[in-house]
């Protein structure tokens, strides 16, 4: 239990961060930066730091990335701004996530603001959905001077920020914290608020909303098509990590879990069985380990940390059980004629997610709707859908700023929407 709710690495102390700063080129056209889906800016932050300009440093990555304290932890910068790193080349790259996490850490140790609250005096913005890049919206409309209300319809915000990453990568105090920067700007957030359900389009519209942004994620776990799902011990990806974080870890796990699938979702759940007690726990990925979509890192803390075996090349094909209970998985070979046979009193399917129906919400081709985040990434990372956030504030901005501006009325502006939704 202690070890599920710890995280996995410790912040920086001044001295290391200092040093490591101190190994950067200084590249005047830096790469990092160029690589960062969210336009954080690592070079010019690490600069900052650099020269022991702290402040300087957070207002860079604030300014460019709302949720910069959550992708401290959870980016896969060896894909990102680290895998374009110059140093790359002489030994080894700029830890910049490790970089980003000590200056929001101590952004948060010493009170610092310096994301600005603006005057709220144009129009009002919904956004449907709290993940990453809904929040990222909110924060970016709102310093405009725009009017924000976020509606989310689970409990706790934050979207898979809170119910999908365990703790020892994501603290949800972490979430939290990210999430009280964007209250000190005056955005209005409902929770237990279903759009379509409680609340309509319609009715926002009615109310003087002007402009609808959808950052509702793909939070519907996808399925296998073997026969013996409905044994009871069969759990999805998604259910077992949101109730795990929002219980803490007081949950019942299996003596002998066997993990489906080879994503970031598949290696968090391993893990967190693992830690929650699970005696043996394995993964099985139906290709390649050099396919597995999973970042290296989690994959390395999986098998070298927590000695979890993972069984590529393998696809199940029958689920086996006694008295209505599973007791095996049965797999067999991809490239050769092989088969294996798991023992297994929990699986867990984490073999991606898909999007719910959208209709009960909106028609995403009205003129005033706007989408952003995994929905239009395709289950992607959080560093990409702040990127996305971003995009998708400055075509809300551009959009009303043009009705704002004009006398034409709505069907003249839709050129300004015209390929940018």
């Amino acid at each position: 239990m202690e070890g599920y709710l710890e995280e996995n690495k410790k912040t920086l102390t001044n001295f290391l961060a200092i040093e490591e700063a101190s190994r950067c080129l200084l590249c005047y056209d830096a790469p990092c930066s160029k690589a960062c889906p969210a336009g954080t800016d690592p070079g010019k932050f690490i600069r900052s730091l650099r020269f022991r300009n702290l402040k300087g440093a957070i207002e860079t990555i604030r300014t460019n990335n709302p949720l910069g304290g959550i992708c401290a932890r959870v980016c896969p910068y060896d894909k990102y701004c680290e895998g374009a790193c110059s140093r790359c080349g002489i030994d080894k790259p700029i830890k910049i996530g490790d970089l980003q996490r000590y200056l929001t850490d101590y952004e948060k140790n010493s009170n610092m603001k310096v994301m600005e609250k603006s005057k709220l005096d144009k129009e009002k913005v919904a956004v449907i959905g709290s993940g990453p890049s809904g929040l990222s919206v909110a924060a970016i409309l709102s310093q405009k001077g725009y009017k924000v209300t976020v509606f989310e319809q689970k409990e706790i915000l934050g979207g898979w920020l809170s119910y999908g990453i365990p703790p020892k990568r994501l603290p949800q105090e972490v979430v939290e914290n990210e999430i009280n920067h964007l209250k000190d700007l005056e955005i209005e957030f409902k929770t237990n608020c279903k759009i379509g359900n409680q609340v309509n389009i319609d009715s926002l519209r009615k109310d003087g909303y002007k402009a609808f942004l959808i950052a509702c994620g793909i939070q519907k776990s996808k399925s296998i098509e073997v026969n013996g799902t409905e044994l009871k011990g069969i759990i999805n990806g998604v259910d077992f990590l949101s109730e795990a974080k929002i219980k803490k870890g007081n949950i019942k796990v299996g003596i002998h879990v066997v993990v489906i699938g080879g994503g970031d979702v598949a290696m968090d759940c391993a893990s967190t069985a693992k830690l929650l007690g699970a005696e043996d726990v394995k993964i099985v990925y139906r290709r390649t380990i050099e396919k597995m979509p999973s970042s290296i890192e989690e994959r390395q803390y999986v098998q070298g940390v927590l000695n979890i075996p993972i069984f590529t090349g393998f696809k199940p094909v029958e689920i086996l059980g006694k008295s209505g209970k599973v007791t095996a998985l049965k797999a067999k070979g991809m490239f050769d004629d092989s088969s294996m046979d798991l023992e297994a009193d929990m699986i867990i399917v984490a073999v991606g997610q898909e999007i719910d129906d959208m209709d009960s919400i909106i028609d995403i081709k009205s003129e005033d709707v706007f989408t952003a985040g995994d929905i239009v990434e395709k289950d992607k990372t959080v560093v990409q859908s702040v990127g996305s956030g971003k995009l998708a504030a400055e075509r809300i901005d551009a959009y009303l700023t043009e009705i704002r501006n004009t006398d034409t009325g709505l069907g003249e502006i839709a050129s300004v929407k015209e390929g940018l939704k």
